[in-house]
């Protein structure tokens, strides 16, 4: 009988991890809480889900942005919009026979051990919202990480205007001729204030600090053609690095005096193709922090103090895996502790998948995490031990705190050239391991 496998979203992440299983011959089920495949990029998905908004794009070119060995329609605009890339994945899915797989409208409640559970031969159990249970060999989580609005409780409780956090952020009508604060200066933040700010009264955009803001176009081609070259495994970093902020410096200039406040460490860069232009036309005034709040009056870090209508607050999101249970695994300081970000040490036949933020594009990297998880449900490869496993884990953790910025986003960060090169390694001794264990055997 084929391996079952059962996957839980059927958003981008989702349908590339059953693309994967099935061309390994597994027998796949998709668990979709809506009615769509396409998950956050289906505006106004009825899944509730989604945080898309009527202006969105992509960040990453269309080209970049492609799933292996399925390419975009050549139509579509260099920066795909939430449309394209739901008629994409939507199509992704109908030519690999994904979409069959797909139980839509079905919520799942609960991911647990199957009766008889054992390391060497998993089985998991999905109970769904009706209290039917299935059975899996193995069980792929890939339900997002923007879905569980991070708030601020000084900003939701204390001030009296009108409070919305970016995930509930649809459309820039509603913000016309008032005064609006958005706090947070990730790519949510800097594409709601260039929505509302050319129609709003006033808006500032608060910022603790620096953002690191790649522009969309140079010299009229995507940004991401003129760093290509520079991004091989055999480019040192700190090269990589320089050529990238020379490039964002030629578009934007100085970043540092814009008013937002100073940058010590890394940051996850952001891009946006109009905020620049719009800080330095001042429809966006930027700020470096809030320091108080009192009714609707926002006293900033600078000693300056406002009054406005509305706080937007795009302060990220948590990760919700409220369907597992904390014994299997639990979110600590906004991060999964996942060897390699996929495996939970302590368990066989659980994976996760695209659970991070990155310096490419998601479809990118999740297409490497599948093949990666591919190779182990086939037996080609085999897992290290726990010890192992919890130490590349930790290793992780110290690297990000020496060198990015205390942030929730920053603790799912993946910087893509070294995280493919640790797969590789980590694939290649894996293998080894498989076939020693065959040997002894």
């Amino acid at each position: 009988m084929p391996k079952s496998v059962g996957i839980v979203g059927a958003g981008a992440a989702g349908i590339c991890g059953a693309r994967h299983m099935l061309a390994q011959g597994f027998d796949v089920t998709i668990y979709e809480i809506g009615s769509h495949i396409g998950g956050m990029w289906v505006f106004k998905n009825d899944n509730n889900r989604s945080s898309a908004y009527k202006t969105l794009h992509i960040n990453t070119a269309r080209d970049l942005t492609a799933f292996e060995g399925f390419e975009f329609e050549k139509t579509v605009q260099p920066f795909p919009d939430h449309r394209d890339m739901a008629k994409y994945l939507r199509d992704y899915a109908e030519h690999f026979g994904i979409t069959k797989r797909v139980r839509f409208n079905t919520t799942v409640m609960d991911i647990r051990p199957a009766r008889g559970y054992a390391p060497e031969n998993p089985r998991w159990e999905i109970e769904i919202a009706d209290g039917e249970t299935i059975e899996h060999d193995s069980v792929i989580v890939a339900t997002g990480h923007l879905t569980k609005p991070l708030e601020v409780d000084l900003f939701r409780d204390e001030f009296e205007g009108e409070y919305l956090h970016s995930h509930h952020y649809k459309e820039p009508a509603k913000f016309a001729d008032k005064k609006v604060c958005v706090v947070g200066v990730g790519n949510s933040g800097l594409d709601i204030a260039s929505d509302i700010c050319t129609t709003a009264e006033r808006t500032v955009l608060v910022g603790r600090t620096t953002p690191m803001v790649i522009p969309k176009l140079i010299f009229g081609r995507p940004f991401w053609d003129a760093v290509k070259p520079f991004y091989k495994p055999w480019v040192p970093a700190a090269v990589r690095s320089r050529v990238l902020q020379f490039l964002v410096w030629v578009m934007h200039g100085r970043m540092t005096g814009l008013g937002f406040g100073t940058q010590q460490k890394k940051v996850h860069a952001s891009s946006n193709a109009n905020i620049i232009n719009h800080i330095h036309y001042r429809r966006v005034i930027a700020k470096s922090g809030i320091d108080k709040i009192e009714g609707k009056t926002l006293t900033f870090a600078d000693g300056s103090s406002e009054e406005f209508d509305c706080l937007i607050a795009a302060t990220g999101y948590l990760i919700d895996l409220d369907f597992i249970q904390k014994e299997i695994i639990e979110p600590k300081d906004n991060s999964l502790e996942l060897y390699h970000r996929i495996v939970p040490p302590d368990w066989r036949g659980l994976y996760f998948l695209a659970f991070f933020n990155s310096d490419t594009a998601l479809n990118w990297i999740c297409n490497e995490q599948a093949k990666w998880i591919a190779e182990f449900e086939t037996a080609r490869a085999a897992l290290p031990t726990k010890v192992e496993m919890r130490d590349e884990i930790a290793q992780r953790q110290d690297w990000m705190a020496k060198n990015f910025e205390v942030s929730p986003r920053h603790g799912i960060e993946v910087e893509h050239l070294p995280y493919f090169d640790q797969l590789k390694k980590s694939l290649k001794a894996s293998r080894v391991r498989a076939r020693d264990q065959v040997e002894i055997g």
